[in-house]
């Protein structure tokens, strides 16, 4: 009886760790909701918004972009005529990165 009870008590603690445990191990998450891939601006002024979670940085072509403690962000920008690719990438207290890139092209 004891040892079942210590076996079922044991299952119990490793079975909360994990489960305290797994957003660390996914690693960081990135959605940009704007822009969209492809997306034409005539103006040139382009809103860049999303929801990144478990990250320690967030950077935009290498500049940081500051995001709240619920991970959302956004600002705005301005682009010249022609193409240009967006490249975001998160990085976790891990050193783990994710990487989205978006292509825009003003007119």
């Amino acid at each position: 009886m004891t040892r079942s009870l210590l076996a079922l008590v044991l299952f119990l603690l490793v079975s909360y760790g994990f489960m305290e445990a797994w957003p660390l191990l996914r690693g960081p998450s990135l959605h940009v909701v704007s822009p969209r891939d492809g997306a034409p601006f005539p103006s040139g002024i382009v809103s860049v918004r999303g929801t990144a979670t478990r990250i320690a940085m967030l950077s935009l072509n290498g500049a940081p972009i500051l995001h709240g403690e619920d991970g959302a962000f956004e600002t705005t920008l301005t682009f010249p005529r022609g193409g240009s690719i967006l490249t975001f990438i998160a990085t976790d207290r891990f050193g783990r990165r994710i990487t989205t890139t978006r292509t825009i092209f003003v007119p």
